[in-house]
């Protein structure tokens, strides 16, 4: 009787294990799929936004006049809202940018979001697309431009990207190191390269470095959730 209960609790444990074992593959089956879908319609969306708009990587635009800086503006890892903080799960309120060169009229649009620039990083091996609207949405196929004063434009520019922890978007960027090249394309055709020149963890409230002297350069804000969400990964770069 007892070796009958012994098999029969045997049998049970490995049926369980079969299944946590199928429902593991099951799910890093997609977890890779999703990443390479998302990876793929992105670097599609760089090509289209760069041929449309004539990308040259010899090009560096000249300096302008540092535009007004987006005021009042309150920061939420999911969406951005001009007036009130909202929660993580809010999206009614959206933050769009007028951030379209006056000099070139065409439009690109990708999942239905306009595409004002794209970013490439090399050294952890990202490129997307970087669009005008903060949406929970938005940041779940590409990243966004948050705040500041225009895509390769004189003065601090913010893009945020979410933190999957699978590699995609901003997941690894608390990996880059001072010297790290990073590039963005405006709706001019222009690409810039950028270099890191700081990474550090802030709060999820501090914005203290987002209206920082740039001393009439180009610079650049990354800003994602670290792996425990508490804080957020920041990354500094300037222009070369």
């Amino acid at each position: 009787m007892f070796g009958g209960k012994y098999n029969t609790l045997l049998t049970v444990l490995l049926i369980i294990a079969i299944v946590v074992i199928i429902a593991l593959l099951g799910y890093l089956g997609y977890s890779i799929y999703n990443k390479y879908y998302i990876n793929a319609g992105a670097r599609d969306a760089v090509e289209a936004f760069e041929q449309a708009h004539g990308a040259d990587t010899n090009t560096v635009i000249k300096q302008k006049p540092q535009p007004e800086l987006v005021q009042n503006t309150v920061i939420d890892e999911n969406v951005i809202s001009m007036e009130v903080p909202s929660g993580p799960e809010d999206n009614n309120n959206s933050t769009t940018h007028n951030n379209t060169s006056k000099n070139n009229t065409k439009k690109t649009t990708y999942n239905g979001y306009d595409v004002i620039g794209t970013i490439s990083i090399p050294s952890i091996k990202i490129e997307y697309p970087i669009l005008n609207e903060v949406t929970t949405k938005a940041l779940k196929i590409a990243v966004v431009y948050l705040y500041g004063s225009g895509i390769n434009e004189v003065g601090n520019t913010v893009i945020q990207g979410h933190n999957y922890r699978n590699g995609t978007f901003f997941s690894n960027l608390y990996k880059l190191k001072d010297g790290a090249d990073i590039y963005i394309t405006d709706t001019s055709g222009n690409k810039v390269q950028y270099k890191v020149y700081k990474n550090f963890e802030a709060s999820a409230t501090d914005t203290s470095f987002y209206n920082r002297d740039t001393n009439g350069k180009r610079e650049i804000t990354l800003s994602t959730c670290t792996d425990d969400a508490n804080t957020r990964t920041i990354i500094l770069a300037r222009e070369v």
